[in-house]
């Protein structure tokens, strides 16, 4: 069950020649990818080309009529290795994943895919996940496409520039028989704008046709003697012609400026474009339809450098800077040296007027442009906003509105009602009985357990190395053995082998915690192999005990109901405790809450239309009874549980309070009682469309309660009076 559903708008994918579609970048791209005869496409699913995996599942009905082959990998490795179909083949394929972690999953696959070459169009959607959104390490995905020399396509954000890219992107693959890299950043994933569509392009050849007449050339195949000819291939032909293929299709763009600033330039990366231009348009330089006055050279191929072109541009100039976001300058570097080699006077400017790392923001490259206008043509700025004001001038708007010490950081946290809170809640609770334990923690929402109230996991070394992370410390000798989490997508992803596995082989003694809340939830809520759902297309409903009980663990628990705080602590302390060295998995099983409550809503909805009895759980903390020692949050984090007032005028101390928020799963209670700690929770049943039963009890005991209250309420009066 994906977060979203695009069943609605991928009916917009059959549009034809000549026809304005209106979408999202994600849709503009597989849109793209059918005009240009696709073949088969295939990937997994992260930030931010998640939707990208989302819209071709819910456009099935339109890639079966294509005779498009689909597969939502089960890793990047195995996307990447999917293109194999295209190295002796006339097929056109795709695929994507997120950047640069998977990438680096995909390495193997797509080096020797590089090496080898390929004959129909290769491509590969990098969602490159960098700067101030970001949820992993900053790197880039230029090293790579250097490194295997792969050509990097870096579009302006624009539907239409995109959907050029994807198309040329398979005819550049084609023409230099090189796999393509197309990076997409967040803003282009999202953007909305339209293009001219064109009709969607049945393969020429289709898998099951290639299937059926297999081909093979050995001098494709990456072994030696052919791997060394690849090499100088590499060079000495596939170089050339894809430097001939940019060049003849204009696949760069030049924005000439006036006259009054021919003497400057911009060189700017394609996906850069938008920000570059909203920059110059705050200094006057030019408007919101990028009518600049500066020349601009965009490089919607960031690599291969086109060293002609960039002569070409910079023969004249006094200067030009270099737009390139994050670092190494690699790009600044390479400039460096076509212009020195080619003996171009023009002095060229980047990382030195320009941040040297970090998300390249309005701010940023204002700042920088700025700069370098102002020491050579400073009379075309004509404004200067006051972003580039100091952050001390009460008229910028970076300028403080309130003490530092008010504003508290925010980091992630784990939502309402998730099932993993629970598990870590019985974890901390297990160790004040066995002391701290090391913690191997994992990619995906478990990880937010590092965090406040939890604090909890050392490292993460990648997705489904929890395990693995731990293995150096899982030796036996200790007392203490090691904990290792992962997520159960991280757990089919890569912890099968690499974590389980690696422990058995090993017999590394160490508490492995696989938290199976159903899906892959941290990149959208995909189903996977353990999933409860029933699906048509894919086989679901593999427990992951019993996949890693085939591995040889032994020793394997599944608690089906995380909210039981006290049974998750329990377990924890007898596998802590035990005196059997090897390796232990607990299985920690309760569907995501988002996911739960995306269907349960809808149910609940219904029912009450229909006039059915509906009861919803709702927990609460009694005010007269709450100590106020707030340990109930420090051992939950829940969102929906609070402070507030303390309702008592004799005491200051604020109360602990559930908002409307809750959807109640009942954590709070149950970590109050595994903690044993103040009885001040309890349950309320919220009763839609009630019965006459429901009305009598609810009469029945309001009496009850106005009539035990009477004692209270007197006495309180008479101390009142006194």
């Amino acid at each position: 069950m994906a977060e979203r559903s695009f069943a609605a708008e991928v009916q917009k994918l059959r549009a034809g020649a000549g026809e304005t579609l209106h979408v999202e970048g994600i849709l503009a791209v597989t849109k793209a990818l059918l005009q240009s005869g696709v073949a088969y496409v295939g990937g997994y699913q992260g930030a931010p080309i998640s939707h990208l995996m989302d819209v071709l599942g819910d456009a099935r009905e339109i890639l079966d009529e294509l005779n498009v082959r689909f597969e939502n990998s089960a890793s990047e490795a195995t996307a990447a290795a999917m293109l194999a179909a295209s190295v002796h083949q006339p097929l056109r394929g795709a695929i994507t994943f997120k950047s640069p972690v998977g990438t680096n999953v995909a390495s193997d696959a797509l080096a020797n895919l590089a090496s080898g070459g390929v004959t129909g169009g290769a491509l590969v959607i990098l969602g490159e996940d960098y700067g101030e959104g970001s949820s992993i390490m900053q790197e880039r995905s230029h090293a790579f496409a250097m490194k295997s020399q792969m050509w990097l396509l870096d579009p302006r954000p624009n539907t239409t520039a995109i959907v050029d890219a994807v198309e040329k992107g398979f005819a550049l693959s084609e023409a230099s028989n090189t796999p393509v890299f197309l990076e997409l950043r967040l803003r282009s994933c999202h953007l909305h704008g339209g293009f001219v569509a064109k009709g969607n392009q049945r393969p020429p050849m289709t898998v099951a046709q290639a299937a059926a007449a297999p081909r093979r050339n050995v001098d494709r195949i990456v072994l030696p003697p052919a791997s060394f000819l690849h090499e100088r291939e590499k060079l000495q032909q596939r170089w050339p012609a894809a430097i001939e293929f940019i060049r003849d299709n204009a696949m760069n763009e030049v924005f000439p400026g006036d006259d009054t600033a021919s003497e400057v330039g911009i060189i700017v990366q394609g996906g850069l474009y938008n920000t570059l231009n909203r920059s110059m348009e705050l200094l006057g330089c030019s408007d919101a339809f990028g009518r600049t006055r500066v020349p601009t050279y965009v490089m919607n191929v960031t690599y291969p450098v086109v060293d002609s072109e960039i002569i070409e541009f910079c023969a004249g100039k006094r200067a030009v800077i270099m737009v390139e976001e994050g670092q190494p300058d690699y790009l600044e570097q390479n400039m460096h040296a076509v212009l020195r080699r080619a003996d171009v006077p023009t002095t060229l400017h980047g990382k030195d007027v320009l941040a040297p790392s970090g998300e390249y923001t309005s701010q940023v490259v204002t700042a920088g442009l700025n700069q370098f206008l102002s020491k050579y043509t400073p009379d075309l700025i004509s404004h200067r906003p006051s972003l580039l004001l100091d952050g001390t001038d009460p008229a910028s708007p970076f300028a403080p509105r309130v003490a530092a010490q008010v504003v508290r950081a925010r980091p992630p946290g784990l939502c309402t009602g998730c099932p993993e809170r629970p598990v870590f809640s019985g974890l901390k609770l297990a160790e004040r009985e066995t002391g701290q334990h090391h913690v191997s923690a994992d990619i995906g929402c478990h990880l937010f357990a590092i965090n406040a109230p939890f604090d909890l996991g050392a490292t993460t070394m990648g997705y489904g190395l929890g395990a693995a992370g731990a293995a150096a410390l899982s030796g036996g000798e200790s007392d203490r053995r090691p904990v290792s989490i992962m997520g159960d997508g991280g757990f089919w992803h890569n912890g099968l082998t690499s974590g389980v596995g690696n422990a058995v082989f090993n017999k590394s003694d160490q508490v492995m915690v696989v938290v199976d809340n159903d899906y892959a939830a941290a990149t959208g809520g995909q189903d996977i192999l353990s999933s409860h759902a029933d699906l048509e297309r894919r086989s679901t409903q593999h427990p992951i005990e019993k996949a890693a009980r085939g591995l040889g663990i032994e020793r394997a628990t599944t608690i089906n109901h995380t909210y039981d705080v006290q049974r998750v602590k329990d377990t924890f302390v007898e596998a802590f405790t035990r005196e059997e060295p090897g390796p232990e998995l607990l299985v920690m099983q309760s569907e995501c809450q988002l996911n739960r409550q995306r269907r349960v809503k809808k149910e609940r909805s219904a029912k009450i239309a229909q006039g059915q009895r509906v009861v919803r759980k709702r927990f609460g903390v009694d005010p007269e009874t709450c100590t106020g020692d707030h340990a109930c949050i420090r051992i939950s984090g829940c969102p929906s549980l609070t402070i507030t007032d303390n309702p008592d005028p004799l005491r200051s101390d604020p109360i602990a309070t559930v908002l409307d928020s809750c959807v109640g799963c009942g954590v709070c209670g149950n970590n109050a009682h595994a903690a044993v700690l103040c009885p001040s929770f309890y349950r309320t049943d919220i009763v839609d469309n009630p019965t006459w039963i429901d009305r009598v009890l609810a009469r029945i005991r309001s009496w009850w309660i106005a009539l035990a209250s009477r004692g209270l309420e007197r006495r309180a009066a008479r101390m009142e009076a006194a």
